[in-house]
């Protein structure tokens, strides 16, 4: 923990006058695909069922964060948050919340089409759905999954419930799918989806994250510019992780996030939430605050939200990704939330 005494201001705020606002929620650790790049064929050891907040416990840690924290966003994320049972009925717990936080979902998209209207109407503003190939033969070999049909088609019904604007995460892995970059920018602007490109980072299970295997923010930007004309977007970026471009002078654009080669830390605003309860102030914190058993041993919502205080406080500069010492956390993305 930072040393420095936290000043009395209800927000969550750091040491380097930061201020978290928006909060991802892991609701599940488990996943329906095995993405290469994410976790071994097999699988993982699931967390137990008990381990896991239940509804009331999330909704109710979710409006401590609205109410008490001054969180704005909120984003569901997983594992795959689709295989959390009811989540229409707990997003619209959500979207009941006072005041009212704007609720979006990343999701590989499997089965989100037949029920992207009741999300809709539960609640859900917005979806982002990662989605690496539109070629079927890749999608399969990065997600060792034939399910390409299924993503396409919850990104269509996504759109056409409004829940807009549907936004697509690409990776792209060198030598499996980095041919399709100008690819999936056409499928995106074709379709009225917005692309975002991420850097690989080193969070998969397996730990077999390479540097020189990930291409880069700069390497992307030249598999695009071989076909299109990009230049910056005029728009603020704020602490959004993308760097945006016009794509052949506008409006269409592309995001790309460059986690590892140029680190966005010193504009991070978001804190984080894992299915277990734990608060993390980074996707690459070595150290948790566990939020779960105050819940469940009977602390007040202001005892929770205070540990959750101390827990923003001590935030890192940065993930430390490009330093020697940097250190892999133990936990997968796929145990974190994305």
């Amino acid at each position: 923990m930072a040393s420095a005494p936290r000043p009395d201001n209800p927000a969550l705020i750091d040491t380097f006058g930061r201020v978290a606002t928006d909060l991802r929620v892991s609701l599940t650790d488990k996943c329906n695909l095995r993405c290469t790049y994410c976790m071994p064929a097999e699988g993982l050891d699931w967390m137990p069922g008990d381990e896991l907040l239940g509804d009331e416990e999330l909704l109710r840690l979710m409006g401590i964060a609205v109410r008490l924290l001054g969180v704005t966003d909120i984003r569901l994320t997983g594992g795959e948050p689709l295989l959390r049972p009811n989540l229409e009925k707990l997003v619209a717990g959500m979207a009941s919340l006072e005041p009212r936080p704007k609720l979006s979902m990343t999701t590989n998209g499997i089965g989100f089409a037949k029920r992207a209207k009741a999300f809709a109407e539960a609640g859900l503003d917005r979806i982002n759905v990662s989605l690496d190939s539109i070629e079927r033969a890749t999608f399969e070999r990065i997600t060792r999954r034939d399910r390409l049909r299924h993503v396409l088609d919850a990104l269509a019904e996504a759109h056409a419930a409004g829940l807009t604007p549907v936004k697509i995460n690409a990776v792209l892995i060198r030598g499996v799918n980095d041919h399709e970059a100008a690819g999936l920018l056409r499928f995106a602007l074709d379709n009225d989806y917005r692309l975002r490109f991420i850097e690989q980072m080193p969070l998969d299970a397996q730990h077999g994250w390479n540097r020189q295997e990930m291409i880069t923010a700069d390497e992307i930007l030249d598999l695009l510019g071989a076909e299109f004309t990009l230049t910056p977007s005029p728009a603020e970026r704020g602490g959004a992780p993308a760097e945006r471009w016009l794509v052949d002078g506008g409006p269409g654009e592309v995001g790309v996030i460059p986690s590892v080669s140029r680190p966005f830390c010193g504009a991070c605003e978001r804190t984080r939430l894992t299915a277990d309860g734990a608060v993390r102030s980074c996707l690459f914190s070595t150290t948790e605050t566990d939020l779960r058993g105050l819940l469940r041993g009977g602390a007040s919502d202001e005892d929770i939200a205070e540990a959750w205080r101390g827990a923003m406080w001590g935030k890192l500069a940065g993930h430390e990704i490009n330093e020697a010492g940097f250190a892999q956390p133990i936990r997968p993305m796929s145990a974190i939330g994305g």
